[in-house]
């Protein structure tokens, strides 16, 4: 338990932490203070085990790259190989070596091709799938949802117009039709 005013006492355990050599690790750099007045260095003395950052790396270098992608599987169609393009049954087969290298340049031109539009599409379309998204949610937001707000409003006497007709015409109507049809009994006989 830490008195007040002195910092607490901090244990990491990193041996869970896997260290890729293109992250820069989480803790501060050796020239940060605590607010107790404790340098970084003090705490490798005592415990802490983690070595400070390189000084030169930006916070930007340090972000890891994002594995998934597709969280919500919107893609789910794409997510083709080689063995669902290509399949050779046993009857009929070719060399292996021809094999191989048909799947390598598969994997290689699919991979390729794709890195290439994407780098000459993907940040055309994403501006101008942000402005179409921007001017819908302005006209939804702006637009369509007070108009529909105003018709909801300025229709209420329509509405109740509406519910006392079909209370005095249409309610009886069919109320008394139900009463007339309900004495129908219908009694099948085998002969």
């Amino acid at each position: 338990m830490a008195r007040e005013g002195e910092p607490a006492e901090t244990w990491l355990n990193l041996e869970q932490i896997e260290e890729r050599e293109d992250d820069v690790p989480p803790w501060p750099s050796s020239s940060s203070r605590h607010p107790g007045g404790r340098g970084m260095e003090d705490d490798l003395e005592g415990g802490l085990g983690a070595p400070p950052a390189d000084e030169g790396r930006s916070r930007h270098e340090a972000t890891p790259l994002i594995e998934n992608r597709d969280p919500k599987s919107v893609n789910k169609c794409l997510k083709v190989t080689f063995e669902d393009v290509i399949a050779e049954p046993a009857s009929v087969r070719s060399c292996d070596r021809v094999w191989v290298w048909s799947h390598a340049l598969f994997e290689v031109s699919r991979l390729w091709c794709y890195h290439l539009v994407s780098l000459l599409l993907a940040v055309p379309v994403s501006l101008l799938a942000g402005l179409l998204l921007a001017l819908l949610s302005c006209l939804h937001i702006w637009l369509i949802t007070p108009g529909v707000q105003l018709c909801l409003i300025n229709m209420r006497w329509l509405q109740v117009i509406w519910a006392s007709v079909l209370n005095m015409a249409v309610g009886p109507f069919f109320t008394s039709m139900g009463k007339c049809c309900g004495s129908i009994s219908i009694r099948v006989a085998r002969d």
